[in-house]
């Protein structure tokens, strides 16, 4: 089993970042999958879901608007586009795969840095 996130890095204030997170190794299709993040000195908040279709999505008020969550179910990925990033988006941002309310997965985690 494998999550793995790739694409962040860092941008100035009013810039974009597009990430993904990529699945292997267990039917990432029949998964609901969340974006979490953890600023500095911060506990873990939940950014963004979609469910395992990808018709239904929810976001943090704090990203709605800016950010969009969306599924390619033939590459077993998801991606978070970030637009109009803020300083206080700087995080490590991280991917979860759920089933069933008891399976989950996570990622390692990506760094999003927002900085001029």
């Amino acid at each position: 089993v494998r999550v793995v996130e790739s694409g962040g890095g860092l941008v100035q204030p009013g810039e974009s970042l597009r990430l993904s997170c990529a699945a292997s190794g267990f039917t990432f299709s029949t998964y609901a999958v969340s974006w979490y993040r953890q600023g500095p000195g911060k506990e873990r908040e939940l950014v963004a879901t979609i469910n395992s279709a990808g018709g239904s999505t929810n976001y943090a008020d704090s990203v709605k608007g800016r950010f969009t969550i969306s599924r390619d179910i033939a590459k077993n990925t998801v991606y978070l586009q970030m637009n109009s990033l803020k300083p206080e988006d700087t995080a490590v941002y991280y991917c979860n795969a759920v089933r069933g309310g008891l399976l989950s997965y996570w990622g390692q985690g990506t760094q999003v840095t927002v900085s001029s």
